[in-house]
């Protein structure tokens, strides 16, 4: 808050401790009246907040007041103004909420209210309104005055993007990064996938922008991934534009490719297979237990969408990071190794060895051979009618881990998972 930071002070009386959110005049008013005047005497503890919004609890000498409160320790919270405190209607009523629970009492030495009589709780509803009023009236200028900046093509803060630098708040052209940023448009035109154009820069030596924080912290110089090439290639501050939400306005700043290479670029995101990390259907069955052994990393659903239709795969996510993967096997048809892992799964609940030792591991469940082999029989047949999200559900009880690697697939059974899998059957059953 700057030179409206909290700063809280204790006071004690006898039995009684009054803490104060003040600023500078507050700390006179308290030395020169009502404190030494009522016996009240000032304790060395300071709760000193400067530099957080008032329009936050998220301030630690807040909390640690909140603290001390719920500890007994304090009675009057008194504040030079109440938007010393909070500037949100919604944090205030939590705040006056603690107050009341342990029988605090909340005093503004400039706006004569007491939360202590009903008059002073009124009034301090309607001011605190007000100051939120205030502050949400603040913001949209703030915003209005942003949009009207950027409709003149002004940059308006934020982290250099590759290509240029940052010279008396405007865009310049850095010229090695330039022609990094040519290049990065011309490759995607030949590869046509930001994911091997990752691959390739990164293979290169090349780097993400590097640069040095106003607090002398060095920023950036990391690989390039997939999201970040998408970042670079759908950002038209490359063409010479600013954009403000869904609209783009000239800019004050120089371009670094012409507009045919901008179009053709956009065009061939259109054109070009369409990834996601996430399938938009049923729930993935493998999700958070498949994984490539090679680069000792999960592995994370994908798909393609070509005509209207979904290609599910299973990626290496050093590949979609545009990180190289080690092994042969980065990406896997979805369908099939789900299939391969069910059927193991069946195998393995069908064969005698696990029924024999499931039912030594059940005896205290009151479950006998007869009982188990019974059980991992109808397992088979009823996998057909479950919905996918009980198939996934079963998946991640039975399966410990799926690793993928150049010898193929190794399915890891969990124990225990099929222990609670028999016992959740024949609970049903009973049912």
């Amino acid at each position: 808050m700057n030179n409206n930071s909290a700063r809280i002070k204790q006071y004690s009386k006898i039995s009684t401790s009054l803490a104060c959110l003040s600023n500078e005049k507050l700390k006179q008013i308290l030395a020169d009246s009502k404190p030494m005047h009522e016996g009240w005497q000032m304790l060395p503890k300071y709760y000193d907040d400067g530099g957080f919004s008032g329009g936050t609890l998220e301030r630690p000498a807040l909390k640690e007041l909140f603290d001390d409160i719920a500890a007994g320790l304090i009675d009057c919270v008194i504040v030079y103004k109440i938007d010393r405190l909070s500037r949100s209607l919604l944090d205030f009523t939590k705040i006056v909420d603690l107050f009341d629970r342990h029988n605090v009492t909340f005093v503004s030495v400039t706006q004569s209210f007491n939360t202590a009589s009903s008059m002073g709780r009124l009034m301090l509803n309607v001011l605190l309104s007000f100051a939120q009023y205030e502050r949400e009236l603040t913001g949209e200028r703030i915003r209005d005055k942003f949009a009207a900046s950027k409709q003149k093509g002004m940059w308006m803060g934020g982290n250099p993007p590759l290509g240029y630098d940052i010279i008396d708040r405007k865009l310049v052209i850095n010229a090695p990064e330039a022609k990094l940023i040519e290049h990065i448009f011309t490759r995607f035109l030949v590869l046509a996938s930001a994911t091997h154009l990752a691959k390739e820069l990164n293979t290169d030596g090349y780097h993400s922008k590097q640069f040095t924080a106003k607090t002398g912290k060095d920023i950036g110089g990391a690989r390039f991934t997939k999201a970040s090439l998408r970042r670079i290639l759908t950002n038209p501050v490359y063409v010479g534009k600013i954009r403000h939400k869904d609209k783009e306005f000239a800019g004050l700043h120089d371009a670094i490719i012409d507009q045919d290479l901008w179009d053709r670029a956009q065009a061939t995101f259109k054109t070009a297979p369409k990834r996601n990390s996430a399938f938009c259907k049923s729930p993935v069955l493998l999700k958070g237990i498949i994984h490539c052994q090679a680069c000792n990393i999960p592995m994370t659903p994908t798909y393609t969408a070509k005509k209207n239709r979904q290609y599910r795969y299973y990626a290496c996510s050093n590949v979609l990071r545009g990180i190289e993967c080690h092994g042969i096997n980065s990406y896997l048809a979805a369908g099939e190794v789900e299939h391969f892992v069910i059927q193991q799964g069946r195998h393995v609940l069908k064969s005698p060895e696990v029924a024999a030792q499931t039912s030594l591991l059940l005896e205290n469940a009151g479950l006998g051979k007869v009982q188990v082999f019974n059980l991992l029989k109808d397992i088979d047949a009823v996998w057909q009618n479950l919905f996918p999200i009980e198939q996934q559900k079963i998946i991640h009880t039975l399966i410990r881990a799926v690793y993928v690697s150049t010898e193929g697939i190794d399915v890891r059974i969990n124990q225990n998972g099929l222990q609670s899998l028999l016992l959740e059957t024949q609970d049903e059953a009973t049912v």
